[in-house]
């Protein structure tokens, strides 16, 4: 997707799609199914076929997902109508009509929804941090213990670091799609771990949009809740933290880490066997 000014009278803001713009910005799908599968691959030896993507979103994931093959079937879950409708029209819609047939979409809330047994579960793009006690997000936990197969598998992600608890803007420029990416991190409270986040997004014709999203989380550690999948009944709770590059900067391949390095700031999965 490129944003371009199309109609000289709009500006590249009005034009944009903050879907679109959001997907360019933070998401990698095709890394995240290889991830998921290789990863389940090898814990279990067997290779995994029904994937549940709870916070779903758009459901690009699930689309990616159901694209390994005929045996491949998705279920995507948020509560959010309006982005579910996005990502019917603009995702699930696209695919053939073969894989357009192995996603399901589902409005309903994690913490109630009834699916069937799945391989995988994941919570990505630290959703589920929108739980912010521990009471509702073992509940949480509980449920995704429960929508698992015998030997399914937990997978979520999560971010920390010194620099993750500060109030800051950090700039991302995309050249090519013509669009600057602003993560704010308007507000953060050291006693509860409360923090308030925005995502902005400016174009090079000037123009911007503001509060394309905002999100309320706890920012939650490692340890807590590696603790709590523990607490749901889960076997293992392990961390897979980024490697490196040369340079030092992260390098997309994330592997079983007991201690983790000491980062301004770090992003890690939490795989959590059934």
């Amino acid at each position: 997707m490129s944003v371009k000014p199309a109609n000289k009278n709009k500006t590249m803001a009005e034009q944009a799609d903050i879907h679109e713009l959001y997907e360019l910005s933070v998401q990698n799908v095709e890394h995240e199914i290889e991830f998921l599968q290789a990863t389940f691959q090898n814990l279990r030896g067997r290779t995994a076929h029904l994937l549940r993507e709870d916070f779903c979103g758009t459901a690009s994931a699930s689309c990616q997902w159901v694209r390994q093959g005929q045996s491949f079937q998705a279920i995507g879950v948020d509560i959010d109508p309006t982005v579910l409708e996005w990502g019917r029209e603009n995702r699930v819609g696209k695919l053939d009509p073969e894989d357009r047939a192995r996603v399901s979409l589902l409005e309903s809330n994690v913490l109630d929804v009834e699916t069937p047994s799945v391989d995988i579960l994941v919570a990505f793009n630290f959703s589920y941090f929108i739980f912010d006690t521990r009471e509702v997000m073992l509940q949480y936990f509980k449920r995704a213990y429960a929508a698992l197969k015998d030997d399914g598998v937990f997978f979520c992600d999560m971010f920390g670091g010194p620099e993750s608890q500060e109030e800051t803007r950090e700039k991302t420029k995309h050249k090519k799609h013509g669009f600057t990416y602003i993560w704010e991190q308007a507000e953060f409270h050291p006693v509860t771990h409360y923090m308030r986040t925005h995502i902005h997004f400016k174009f090079k014709d000037g123009s911007k949009i503001k509060n394309a999203f905002t999100y309320e989380w706890r920012l939650w550690s490692p340890p807590e809740i590696r603790e709590l999948l523990l607490e749901a009944g889960f076997s293992t709770a392990t961390v897979y933290w980024e490697g490196e590059d040369e340079d030092g900067e992260g390098n997309g391949e994330f592997t079983p880490d007991e201690k983790g390095e000491a980062d301004l700031a770090w992003i890690a999965y939490i795989v959590a066997e059934k």
